[in-house]
Formats: C-alpha cells, sequence, structure tokens
C-alpha cells in the first residue's frame, strides 16, 4: 500500500475521543460510472457496504455508498448521486471517514489506534520512557514508536512479552524491556 498523505486533524468530543475515524483515501475517478478508487485505512472494510453513510473530505460532507468492489490493494466505490468520471473527481484526495460512533466493538483487550495514541509508555518499574505517538503496520507485528522527552523516538514492538497492559483510564501503557531492546537501558532507574 502507497504511504498515506498526511491525515487532517480530526474534531474532538470534550472526551478526548474523535467524532470521526478515517477509512479511506479517495484517489482518482475510475471508469465511466462515477466510481472512484479508494486506498483503505480500516481494519473493517466489509462494513463498507451499499446503503452505509460515510463522511467526505473536512467538512464530513456526507455521502450514501451506492457500491463497493475490491480493486487491487483497494475499493473501487460509488456513491449515491455521483454518475460520471467528473462528478467523482470532485472528491479526488478527499479524506473518507466513519463517525466514532458506528465503530464496531472490539474484544476484551483489544484497542483501537486512537485510543493509546498519546498514552504515557511506563516500564514495569514505573520509569517513564514518552508518550506514544505512532503505530506502525509491519508485516510481523505491529511496532508503537513512543516519543521520549528529549525528542529520542523508541521503537517498540507490540508483542504480548513487551506490552504488558494498557490502561486507557490510567492513560497509560505498561511495558516490560527486552534486553537491548534501547540503547542506554543501563542507565534506567529501577
Amino acid at each position: 500500500m502507497a504511504r498515506s498523505p498526511s491525515r487532517p486533524v480530526k474534531p474532538s468530543s470534550p472526551q478526548g475521543e474523535p467524532l470521526y475515524l478515517t477509512v479511506g483515501y479517495l484517489r482518482r475517478a475510475h471508469g465511466l460510472r462515477g466510481e472512484i478508487l479508494m486506498d483503505v485505512y480500516t481494519e473493517f472494510p466489509e462494513r463498507l457496504r451499499p446503503g452505509v453513510i460515510v463522511y467526505l473530505g473536512e467538512e464530513h460532507q456526507p455521502m450514501e455508498i451506492a457500491s463497493v468492489r475490491p480493486h487491487r490493494q483497494a475499493l473501487l466505490i460509488a456513491f449515491q448521486g455521483i454518475h460520471t468520471p467528473e462528478d467523482a473527481g470532485r472528491w479526488r484526495n478527499t479524506w473518507v471517514y466513519v463517525t466514532a460512533a458506528d465503530r464496531p466493538p472490539l474484544p476484551a483487550g483489544q484497542f483501537y489506534v486512537h485510543q493509546v495514541l498519546g498514552l504515557r509508555v511506563v516500564t514495569e518499574q514505573g520509569h517513564l520512557l514518552g508518550t506514544l505517538a505512532e503505530v506502525l503496520e509491519t508485516g510481523a507485528n505491529k511496532v508503537y514508536v513512543v516519543i521520549a522527552e528529549d525528542g529520542q523516538e523508541i521503537l517498540l514492538p507490540a508483542i504480548e512479552q513487551v506490552i504488558r497492559e494498557i490502561d486507557l483510564h490510567q492513560g497509560e501503557i505498561r511495558v516490560h524491556l527486552l534486553a537491548g531492546l534501547i540503547p542506554g537501558e543501563d542507565d534506567l532507574e529501577t
């Protein structure tokens, strides 16, 4: 999948939860029937089906999905009222959102990325490593990008041996550092 363009800042509710979640990025019109190629940024693409309302662009323009079909690593999507390539082209380079209230529930112990971004990351001994800034998708497992107070970037594999507990109420992620994971980790107070 191509590297995504930088995402716009989305409005949030007073509780810190986003009102909208990014599910795709519209790239270009395809064919003659008003379809547009969409990169997928959701783990639940099956929820993008005809009749579902999505929100386009920073203005969150509501649009009803008319049709969806796979196309290579992306989707070809059409919206109600859009029937020509010119109409579809109006939405080129536009983010596609759903409301956070419409997100499917996850099994216990699993979290959406937006829920963990910004959490403090601490060792099992209580030493603050920094703040979770990004979650990278890799082939084997996700990688948590933690930014320390000094600006140093720390990469932690999101595996059970490292990520011990995520506590949304306390606003922190408790981790176990594997030997050699962080340069100079012997200097950390325990």
